[in-house]
């Protein structure tokens, strides 16, 4: 007797559900493409934007990383309401709707205080929505892998943000008004706002895609998660913003103005290219994939801020492929860590560490910054990779199945 095979409407019925899943991998990806073509090109020029509206570097620092803290210090309420309301979508619009409305309204900012007033509000809507939206891609991952769903996602994200910093280097050439470049960028964000609305008419209820959710789940988040947050945190600590970076081409006399966006652009086609690549990698590796990147991109700081233009590209590759780790694998592994019916709860609290971490180490280099590049450049090497140790423990932990 032969033995039985798969049924038929079983396989298809996976399959089926994979490609539903990539379908809204794929439209939410077109929504971050056009929302990343809008704040990330203004993100390429905020640093020389500031120092013309007569900001110091102390002060470029200390708004970067105040404004990654609201955007990732929110996201703990945010999550928490998106999985008791289960309102995933409608935190996600009017997250999306204050984030993309602030970045034009820059072109009329008077003064640096202004202007970074209008950084933080596109934080805040990035707070609001990023735990909801995370967590529906998280749902919609489930089957095709999540290290591939979010590589899919952040590449897609990163050439919005590859082609934004162009836009707006080509309105520098031509008009050499910044103003003008931010007042430009109301299009992508409308662009972004109706391929939203598509998205939420043709899947409601995302949630669906992963069967767990309805599970009831009620344990709590583990020690392993916290191990994990801790880790991440030195990596956040050490990380240079990219605002710093462009107002040290600019003060330092690297590069005129009109390269600063593009080398922006070309760092965040390396990210969306090391999203990818790495995504899929982690799915069939494993942490070892993080560790191993972690080890080699701790070491941009040094290139960018201790060299010429030459040593600096280099640096600015090394920074992109940390940034595509930290929106692919990173999210992905959170994913693999919390309950699905509590997955926004999880992102919100462990993005607001990382926030946290990326506000108090963006304001350190910042002040470093003023007063010795060395010293900024060391202490962001080592903080990176203080979290080696601690990614070890918790990789021991997942592949001996700890349930701490």
């Amino acid at each position: 007797m032969t033995p039985s095979p798969v049924p038929k409407s079983e396989t298809e019925g996976k399959k089926g559900g994979s490609q539903v899943a990539l379908r809204f991998v794929l439209l939410l990806g077109v929504v971050s493409l056009f929302a990343d073509m809008t704040y990330e090109a203004a993100r390429s020029i905020t640093g020389p934007y500031l120092a013309i509206l007569g900001a110091s570097a102390t002060a470029v620092g200390v708004i970067a990383g105040f404004g990654e803290l609201i955007g990732y210090g929110l996201r703990i309420v945010s999550g928490i309401i998106s999985d008791k309301t289960h309102r995933y979508w409608a935190v996600t619009i009017v997250g999306y709707a204050v984030s993309l409305l602030a970045v034009p309204a820059l072109a009329l900012a008077g003064n640096w205080e202004i202007a970074a007033v209008l950084i933080m509000t596109e934080r805040f809507g990035k707070a609001i929505r990023t735990p909801a939206r995370d967590a529906m891609l998280s749902h919609a991952t489930h089957e095709m892998g999540r290290g591939w769903g979010f590589g899919i996602h952040e590449a897609m994200d990163q050439v919005g943000a590859m082609i934004g910093p162009m836009i707006v280097a080509a309105v520098l050439a031509c008009k050499g008004s910044y103003r003008y470049g931010f007042a430009v960028l109301a299009v992508p964000a409308a662009l972004a706002l109706a391929v939203l609305a598509v998205a939420r008419i043709t899947y409601p209820q995302p949630h669906d895609l992963e069967p767990s959710f309805h599970a009831g789940e009620t344990i709590g988040l583990r020690s392993t998660f916290w191990l994990y947050l801790a880790a991440v945190a030195c990596i956040a600590i050490g990380f240079a913003d990219y605002p710093l970076v462009a107002f040290h081409m600019k003060t330092a006399g690297i590069m005129a103005d009109k390269w600063i966006p593009l080398i922006y652009a070309g760092a965040m086609g390396v990210d969306a290219l090391s999203a990818l690549l790495f995504g899929r990698l982690y799915d069939r590796k494993g942490l070892p994939i993080l560790l191993g990147i972690v080890a080699i991109s701790a070491w941009s700081a040094p290139l960018v801020f201790l060299s010429g233009i030459e040593i600096l590209v280099v640096g600015m590759i090394l920074w992109g492929i940390g940034m595509g780790v930290q929106e692919s694998i990173i999210r992905a592994v959170v994913a693999d860590m919390v309950p699905a019916n509590r997955r926004a709860t999880g992102y919100g609290l462990f993005n607001g560490g990382f926030g946290l971490a990326w506000f108090l180490g963006s304001a350190l280099m910042g002040v470093l910054y003023d007063r010795s590049l060395v010293a900024l450049a060391a202490f962001s090497v080592a903080a990176q990779l203080a979290s080696l140790p601690l990614l070890y423990m918790v990789r021991r932990r997942l592949t001996s199945g700890a349930k701490s």
